[in-house]
């Protein structure tokens, strides 16, 4: 799979871009267990042409990264140009527009999946951004807005027509938020839509190496983006490669191999942002990494209310002694 000049291989697993969560250090494990292409958290166009400090923070990668996309959203087209241009300067490999984040503070303004609801808006900005930078634009959306307005076939169209080099569909609507199963039958219906030439991006409830592989074989997606099954659980990505080239499923991670790995990330963590928004940052990851353990919650606790760097490095010593 191809977007644009960004080669990907065959059936391509990509790490979804995820508020809070996937940050240098987040994409710096998920990249060890293979992810082959992710994305930044998502960066405001508002805030970005402000030169607001969080949404520039958002812009760091780095070149073990690659490639990545930086995902951008918003409402305001001329704020989206220019925040697409300093995107494209800042080197991204791809940029990608937010059209699907169904968070009510954003959709409810008209940024995200909210976008929805004004579907000539949303090409026309589309459009605007294709003939403003150089580097491959692609769209993340949703189906539609509700049951009653699943406009992502037509949609698709219009959208590749505006220039877009691939497009990535989570298969619900906004409404459904990430209620219920999501409806993988449409992104299909796109995929084998014999308009439609682009490289297809399935996404939704990909929580394991037989739910991918389902969804390569039976819609015929060309890659698939996994979210929010990869947080606490980055080696999901290792675990899907694996089944799809043998068709076996590899061996749970052992607790010692997910002590290595929490200890990794905390010490990324910290590197980029410093001891104490490093630990804070990293609580949310170190009790997922362990949820799933026996008479944890003493422990758990200690983990994750602990500033102290060295402490948490002894803590996550006794969890691989005692549950190892």
């Amino acid at each position: 799979m191809k977007i644009g000049d960004v080669d990907l291989g065959s059936k391509p697993l990509l790490l979804a871009p995820m508020e809070d969560v996937t940050d240098v250090s987040f994409r710096y494990v998920c990249k060890k267990f293979g992810a082959d292409m992710m994305y930044t958290e998502f960066i405001s166009s508002d805030g970005l042409v402000r030169d607001a400090a969080g949404c520039l923070a958002k812009m760091q990668i780095y070149d073990y990264e690659r490639p990545i996309g930086m995902q951008v959203y918003g409402n305001i087209p001329d704020a989206m140009v220019e925040s697409a241009r300093r995107m494209d300067e800042a080197g991204a490999d791809v940029i990608d527009i937010n059209f699907g984040c169904p968070v009510s503070k954003i959709a409810r303004r008209g940024a995200g999946s909210g976008m929805m609801k004004e579907p000539d808006k949303m090409v026309e900005i589309t459009r605007r951004i294709v003939e403003a930078v150089s580097r491959p634009v692609t769209v993340k959306t949703r189906l539609g807005w509700d049951e009653n307005s699943k406009i992502i076939v037509e949609l698709a169209e219009r959208l590749q027509d505006a220039g877009i080099a691939a497009l990535t569909i989570h298969g619900r609507t906004r409404c459904q938020m990430y209620k219920g199963e999501a409806d993988w039958t449409l992104i299909g219906a796109v995929k084998n839509n014999p308009r439609i030439t682009i490289p297809i991006i399935g996404n939704g409830d990909i929580k394991t190496p037989q739910d991918a592989a389902a969804a390569f074989d039976r819609y015929g997606v060309d890659g698939i983006m996994i979210g929010r099954a990869s947080f606490g659980h980055p080696w999901i990505f290792k675990e899907i490669r694996h089944y799809l080239e043998t068709g076996e499923e590899l061996p749970p991670m052992s607790v010692a191999d997910r002590v290595a790995l929490a200890k990794d990330h905390l010490a990324k963590s910290i590197e980029v942002k410093g001891p104490r928004t490093g630990v804070l940052e990293m609580r949310r990851h170190l009790s997922c990494y362990f949820k799933a353990l026996d008479n944890f919650k003493e422990t758990r606790l200690k983990l994750v209310t602990s500033m102290d760097v060295d402490e948490i490095y002894s803590i996550l010593d006794y969890i691989q002694e005692h549950w190892g």
